[in-house]
């Protein structure tokens, strides 16, 4: 009879769309956060790793043996326990073996495993390893049933939940993993003093987040470094669990005969690698963004050797440190995030005093446990004892029985009052052991048996003992990694360091000094030093063109270029175009339109204020700080009235009161300064009125000392008025005829 197939539609569930798909979401989610990116905070491991290292301890891969080929214990992990791709388990294998990713590596490698300059590690087939003394360290009690076992994923196996070590992993070597909605990020830490922060919590589980930092004073990273934060910062960081440290490389400077330096990297910070940070710092020099950084280069081999030279032996070495802290990952900052599960296999954010605490808790766990356990081979021994001794007390009968019976282990258990393990033992041993020798022994193993019967029954009851016993176990594991063993010294230096500076331009151009000139036809150009103003040969021009403005300035000085329009450019000295020839049109490096005239190029000095008036007298005064523009469009700070233009641009001298103001019509007016409004952009106020024409010169002076002028000519001679009462006026009025001998031109020269 042929039945007919099942209608596949009767097995559609009816079930809303978004229920199913978060249900079946929830459980990847799960299964990420609990079975791969988050470590357990009993041995700080994920379960890949910890597979690993189970892997090659079957494969009695301990230190005192040889080395295996890393591709059979690849194939014994993927095969046995993680059904994963062969190559991310290969990459949990190396990043345990490498010294500068683990603090105290887990697995000793041989052969290439990768270095800290980003190179990959070879093939899984060149690779060799086996374990190291921490992982034996971290593994101790899995014979002892300090742990629960659980079967693989088919079935066939066993393996540990977790290790019981007393080795503090989790924060010893960190962790760093991303899951569904959660991720973590732990420093390495030293070992030594986890362990004396851990034996303060095991007497005093309330201790305070302050007398556990008195041990741990901060992460211990592999690579060495810096950490510069304060102690405020780092205590807030551990007692929240979330916070970040700011690691620097260290550095020092190395003298050169004939008075030059250098400085030598011998420590950058951990995680970043040196291959990349060097090419950071040359892209630095290629593309010229830290101008007193010379050049670079690296001089490693085993050990870490970076050497960076300065543009010039002037260049102050903290400086040039600090712009490289800024600009490369010679600074960086790593992230705390102490997200970790728990004994319950609970995410959660714990500080690291919880942190301690709790791991602390569970090794008290695994002592009981394994205390548990010897109690239980104890008694099993012991009972063996017994059996043996009773058959050594009655030697001849019990020889007889086996002669004689048929069935003698029954014989035995009735005659002796045996059980039935004690009887059986009795059958099967061998003829040699029935020694005098042999019965003297076993009456000593069964008293010290039984004296260690006592210890561990005490144990087991007392707190007290409990406690001892655990610090003690630290204390020798503290021993093997204290500060004076090569492994558990110290690497990374705590202390507290200033934030880089922003670095001024004067510290990061050498300054020279040059001569500025710049042409009517707009024609730039910086010669070296402070040349004569007045020489032909410094103020050469283009047939037809002629000088518009010339002064002497420093590289480090940043110029002021102010059109028409009231647009501010800035200028860098270093970079104007050099003396040679006649220099280059200055409107090549700014956007400014042919047909807007130049008003004033002058330089721009921190901390001053200008008088900015345009030709319809109107004006105000602005810092110069906030006239300076980082772009080639400058920057709009005075909008003149249509058909007006700017036409004064007067630095405000910092004993100034008063400003004077002269029109097209001679007309001159004083007034004081205050009355003059301090603005960022617009047109300002009006300074003087006129009936016909507009403003002809403006400037600022210290109405006590009054004005003073150029008589003309060659004779150098000046003229002065020292009292300017009678042009002394509200702001706005129209003014008087000059003194006599006012320039005919009306403008004001070279006034102090």
């Amino acid at each position: 009879m042929v039945t007919a197939a099942a209608d596949p539609f009767d097995t559609i569930v009816d079930a809303p769309f978004d229920s199913a798909l978060s249900e079946r979401y929830l459980v990847y989610a799960l299964s990420t956060i609990t079975a791969r990116s988050l470590p357990d905070l009993r041995d700080g491991l994920k379960p890949v790793h910890r597979r690993l290292l189970w892997a090659m301890r079957l494969l009695r891969l301990d230190p005192a043996s040889g080395y295996k080929k890393c591709a059979r214990v690849v194939g014994d992990v993927i095969g046995k326990y993680h059904p994963h791709g062969d190559a991310s388990v290969y990459d949990a294998m190396v990043r345990l073996a490498q010294d500068f990713a683990l603090r105290y590596p887990l697995v000793d490698g041989q052969g290439n495993f990768g270095n800290i300059d980003g190179d990959n590690p070879a093939a899984y087939r060149y690779t060799e390893a086996r374990l190291t003394q921490v992982a034996i360290d971290l593994m101790v009690g899995l014979d002892e049933n300090a742990v629960d076992f659980r079967p693989t994923y088919n079935n066939e196996e066993e393996e540990p939940e977790l290790f019981p070590g007393l080795f503090p992993n989790l924060l010893a070597n960190g962790a760093a993993g991303i899951a569904v909605g959660m991720a973590t990020s732990i420093p390495p830490h030293n070992a030594a003093e986890l362990l004396d922060a851990a034996m303060l919590l095991a007497d005093d589980r309330n201790a305070t987040d302050a007398q556990v930092l008195e041990h741990v004073t901060g992460p211990d990273f592999p690579t060495g470094g810096l950490v510069v934060d304060t102690p405020a910062a780092i205590a807030e960081a551990y007692a929240t669990g979330r916070g970040s440290f700011r690691v620097r490389a260290r550095w020092q400077i190395e003298r050169e005969k004939g008075g030059g330096w250098q400085i030598i990297v011998t420590e950058i910070p951990y995680g970043v690698t040196k291959g990349k940070l060097i090419e950071q710092v040359a892209a630095l020099v290629n593309e010229k963004k830290l101008p007193i950084l010379g050049d670079v280069r690296d001089e490693s081999d085993a050990v870490i050797r970076l050497v960076i030279e300065p543009r010039s032996r002037t260049v102050d070495p903290q400086v040039l440190m600090d712009g490289l802290f800024r600009l490369t990952e010679l600074e960086n900052r790593f992230p705390l995030n102490l997200n970790v599960l728990d004994a319950q296999r609970t995410p959660r954010v714990l500080s690291l005093r919880e942190t301690l605490a709790q791991w602390v808790d569970h090794q008290f766990v695994v002592l009981k446990r394994r205390s548990e356990h010897r109690l239980a081979k104890i008694a099993d021994r012991l009972e063996l004892l017994g059996g043996y001794l009773i058959a050594f007390l009655n030697l001849d009968r019990v020889i007889e029985i086996i002669r004689t019976e048929d069935e003698p282990k029954a014989v035995m258990i009735a005659e002796f009052e045996l059980t039935d393990r004690q009887a059986e033992a009795i059958l099967n041993m061998r003829l040699r052991s029935l020694r005098r020798l042999e019965e003297m022994e076993l009456t000593r193993e069964r008293n010290a048996l039984t004296k260690e019967q006592a210890e561990l029954e005490l144990l087991l009851s007392s707190d007290a003992r409990q406690k001892s016993r655990l610090k003690r176990d630290m204390k020798k594991l503290r021993d093997r990694y204290g500060p004076d063993t090569p492994l558990g010294k110290r690497r990374t230096t705590v202390k507290e360091a200033a934030p880089t500076r922003d670095i001024p331009l004067e510290a990061m151009i050498e300054r020279e000094p040059i001569t500025v000139v710049l042409s009517q036809r707009g024609w730039i150009r910086a010669m070296r030093g402070h040349l004569d103003l007045g020489s032909a040969e410094t103020l050469k021009f283009k047939e037809g063109d002629g000088p518009a403005f010339a002064f002497h300035a420093q590289t480090t000085d940043k110029l002021l270029l102010v059109a028409e329009n009231g647009r501010f450019f800035t200028l860098a000295s270093d970079r104007l175009p050099g003396g040679r020839g006649f220099g280059e049109p200055v409107r090549a490096s700014i956007d400014l339109d042919g047909s807007v005239g130049i008003v004033s190029l002058l330089k721009a000095k921190a901390g001053t204020r200008l008088l900015v008036v345009a030709s319809d007298g109107r004006g105000f005064v602005v810092p110069a700080a906030d006239v300076l523009a980082e772009t080639r469009k400058g920057k709009t700070v005075m909008t003149p009235r249509p058909g007006a233009k700017l036409k004064v641009v007067w630095p405000v001298g910092p004993t100034h009161d008063y400003v004077a103001a002269i029109g097209d019509n001679r007309k001159l007016l004083v007034f004081p300064l205050v009355e003059l409004p301090e603005m960022t952009r617009g047109q300002g106020a009006q300074l003087q009125r006129y009936r016909d024409g507009g403003l002809a010169d403006a400037v600022t002076f210290l109405f006590a000392a009054g004005l003073s002028w150029p008589m003309g000519g060659d004779t150098g001679r000046t003229r002065a008025e020292p009292d300017m009462g009678p042009w002394r006026a509200a702001r706005g009025a129209a003014g008087r005829m000059p003194p006599t001998g006012f320039p005919r031109d009306n403008r004001f020269h070279n006034l102090d």
